[in-house]
């Protein structure tokens, strides 16, 4: 294998130490991933190891440089998805994400999309009526569609957000528990309630709530309804059955958009049942005004432990559905 040695130039002391993170965190992070050794020499970073693994690594500093230059943060997360798209020689790709705000919240922190996915997925809710949005957990599907949802209304495209999930737990028969209908599907709806929180402030949250523009609901009480100018978020989608998902679909009316998320990975519901996302993904991706977004591991935005456990359970996943097929031949002969 070829050795090579690349010298990158940081420009300044201070540009290089945001790249190389806390107590080195950042550094030690590309050269474990990628397997090159990393000296620093005044503000320039050499690399040395074999040869494509070095154009990989100088990919991946020169990018977080101009991450840096663009008045971006460079924290693990960041680095650990910069190394992933170097191995499939798209690293620049990082930096075209340092432009262009989804939304600002109440504390006017700007809201920006981290992964290429993310990008795609904000733009197809942006661009279509009806967008599914598929993927693991920690890919930002929800929180994306409320910060987008809020930015809508702001704008006065839309009068209400609706929000709405399956409570598959409770057999969607809340009455058995206290309260009103909020208080019943709060368990339920509390991911959605914090990022609207985020994105509003508790005092226009609560003022939005009270005069009906903010609807909390399970989705049982959507049936027979057409819901007109909404922002309307299904979450957890992967857990509607066919005829649920159908009806939830054939509630939009005029004005109106849909943003369905969930993890096909994570289906709770009874043995036999079919899920409701699967099935209208595969149904209707390609239907014009309808757009289907999956999301992957490298899509993960939280502690890089979570890609690597998404990326677990997939390979658990595959290797189950390759005993099953051979236990199948098997029985067949």
């Amino acid at each position: 294998m070829n050795e090579s040695i690349r010298k990158i130039s940081a420009g300044s002391a201070d540009k290089l130490q945001r790249v190389l993170g806390t107590f080195d965190e950042n550094l030690n992070l590309i050269m474990s991933e990628l397997g090159v050794s990393v000296r620093v020499d005044g503000v320039n970073v050499i690399v040395s190891g074999v040869e494509d693994r070095v154009v990989q690594a100088t990919s991946v500093f020169e990018n977080l440089l101009i991450l840096c230059e663009n008045g971006e943060s460079v924290d693990k997360g960041r680095v650990s998805y910069c190394i992933e798209l170097a191995k499939e020689g798209k690293a620049s790709d990082i930096t075209k994400l340092s432009t262009g705000v989804v939304a600002i919240t109440s504390r006017g922190k700007p809201i920006k999309c981290k992964t290429v996915g993310q990008k795609r997925y904000a733009d197809a809710i942006k661009q279509h009526s009806v967008v599914f949005g598929i993927g693991p957990a920690g890919t930002g599907k929800t929180y994306l569609a409320v910060c987008l949802a809020v930015q809508t209304m702001k704008q006065k495209q839309v009068d209400k957000i609706i929000l709405t999930r399956p409570a598959v737990e409770a057999g969607e028969k809340l009455g058995f528990l206290p309260g009103d209908l909020q208080t019943k599907v709060d368990p339920y709806l509390r991911p959605l309630y914090d990022a609207l929180q985020e994105m509003l402030g508790l005092e226009t949250y609560t003022k939005l709530m009270e005069r009906g523009s903010i609807e909390i609901a399970p989705l049982a009480y959507m049936r027979g309804r057409t819901l007109s100018n909404a922002f309307i978020i299904l979450d957890e989608a992967q857990n509607t059955t066919r005829e649920q998902m159908k009806m939830f679909l054939t509630r939009l009316g005029d004005g109106s958009k849909m943003v369905i998320t969930g993890d096909v990975t994570q289906i709770d519901l009874p043995d036999g049942k079919k899920s409701g996302l699967e099935h209208a993904a595969h149904v209707l991706d390609g239907v014009e005004g309808i757009s289907v977004i999956r999301l992957n591991d490298k899509d993960v935005v939280r502690n890089p432990l979570v890609m690597r456990i998404v990326r677990a359970y997939e390979a658990d996943g595959k290797r189950r559905e390759k005993l099953e097929e051979q236990a199948d031949k098997e029985r067949d002969i």
